[in-house]
Formats: structure tokens, sequence, C-alpha cells
């Protein structure tokens, strides 16, 4: 196993100690902290209600994402999605792949290996991976809006690497 230093740049405030990547403030928090967190409120709420209550919330954390880092990096179109991509993989919630993307259209497909609900969830068959939908759709809806483009979309989940016989997740994206 190979590792590297972090392909992003962090900058911590020496008086706040906030914690700082390109346009946003960022918590460096171990995995299995905010997954253990993720898996309590999942046994208090089912897993269904907790994705229902997920997806809204990320949808919007997706497109503040999007609109900020785009006006950081001068970013349009494409290649605001594609960052979104490499940072989210950046920052240990998995490696993510575009399968296909098309920003006017409203679709997107979306491969998700080593992803960290896996990784602590384990072989559960079942689909772990649901709080990235939302993120997903907020995501493109974003971009699509600043291309001045009315599509909306919605995100969802159709195999996840929890499950039985599958080793990577997989997301759907699709106009309402």
């Amino acid at each position: 196993m190979s590792v590297h230093a972090p392909e992003m740049p962090i900058e911590v405030n020496a008086e706040t100690g906030i914690w700082t990547t390109d346009a946003l403030p960022m918590l460096y928090v171990p995995r299995h902290f905010f997954v253990n967190n993720h898996m309590a409120i999942e046994e208090e709420l089912g897993p269904e209600r907790y994705a229902e209550i997920l997806y809204p919330a990320g949808y919007k954390s997706a497109w503040h994402w999007c609109e900020k880092e785009a006006e950081c990096h001068g970013l349009s179109g494409d290649a605001v999605f594609e960052h979104y991509m490499k940072r989210l993989s950046q920052r240990g919630w998995g490696l993510f792949s575009i399968e296909n993307l098309d920003i006017a259209a409203g679709t997107a497909r979306i491969r998700l290996d080593h992803s960290a609900f896996v990784y602590q969830y384990g072989k559960v068959d079942r689909m772990v991976d649901y709080m990235f939908t939302g993120w997903f759709a907020g995501a493109i809806d974003q971009i699509a809006e600043s291309q001045g483009l009315s599509v909306r979309t919605v995100a969802h989940q159709t195999q996840s690497g929890a499950q039985s016989g599958c080793d990577y997740g997989l997301f759907e994206v699709s106009p309402i």
C-alpha cells in the first residue's frame, strides 16, 4: 500500500483553530466517530427515515459547496462536478468516479469504490451510502442553474458495496 500527503490545500487559522480548504471551513474527525454517530441515528430513526432527513440537507450542502468552489476556482459546467467528485475522494469518503454526466439533461451515473460507510458497516446486505444521494442532485442542480438551465434532478443509490455480490456502489441521477 502506498500513501501520500493530502492533495488539497489545508490551512489552519492560528487564532481560531478553524481548518479551511479552498473557500470553505472544514472539520477533521476520525471516520469511526462520524460513521458511529450516523449508525446511532439510523438505529433510532431507521435507515429509511434517516435517508429522508439527510437527502435535503445533503442537497443544500452540495449546492452551497459547488457555488462557493466554482467561484473560488473559476470553474463552470462539468468541471464543477468533476472537482466535487475529486474533493470528496480526497477527503476520505471513498473514491468517486463519474461514469456519465450530462448536466443539461440532468443525468449522471457515479461509481463509489472504498466507501467509508462500507468499511465501517461491512457486508450488511443493504445500501448504506445513502447520505450521498442528495449531494449528487444538489450539485447537478446548482451547476445547471448557474448555466441558466431549468432542469431539476433526483438521485438514487442503485447498489452498495455493503451488499453481497457487490464490490462498489452506484448512484443514478435523473430529471424529476
